[in-house]
């Protein structure tokens, strides 16, 4: 399995990048590394977890990424609220983060039943 054709990895990608585009002005520079990390440490779980040999690792980094979604999720709403991120895309990166999470539950499944 090679990370780079997971519909779940290019998607996470295109969702950290914009969260990075986005925040690039941001002047509170903790919320927005905060945020910057938990978006950037979903692709870099999965592909590190499709990369392991064993299905128990695999599943590991999995869960690991399924957590950075929830990380950034949260952040996203505090983000939103304090006015800090652009009021629409807030919307669509919280929907996007509930999709991949249930992408990511998919593919743990797949790895937990091999």
């Amino acid at each position: 399995m090679n990370f780079e054709h997971l519909d779940v990895w290019k998607r996470s990608v295109k969702l950290s990048c914009e969260i990075y585009k986005s925040t690039a002005n941001l002047k509170d520079y903790g919320f927005r590394d905060q945020l910057t990390r938990s978006a950037l440490s979903v692709p870099s779980n999965i592909a590190e977890g499709v990369c392991r040999e064993s299905f128990k690792e695999k599943s590991h980094f999995i869960d690991i990424a399924r957590a950075s979604l929830g990380e950034a999720r949260t952040q996203i709403y505090i983000g939103d609220e304090i006015g800090y991120l652009p009021k629409g895309r807030c919307q669509v990166w919280v929907l996007e983060t509930k999709e991949l999470a249930a992408m990511l539950t998919s593919l743990k499944k797949r790895f937990d039943s091999a």
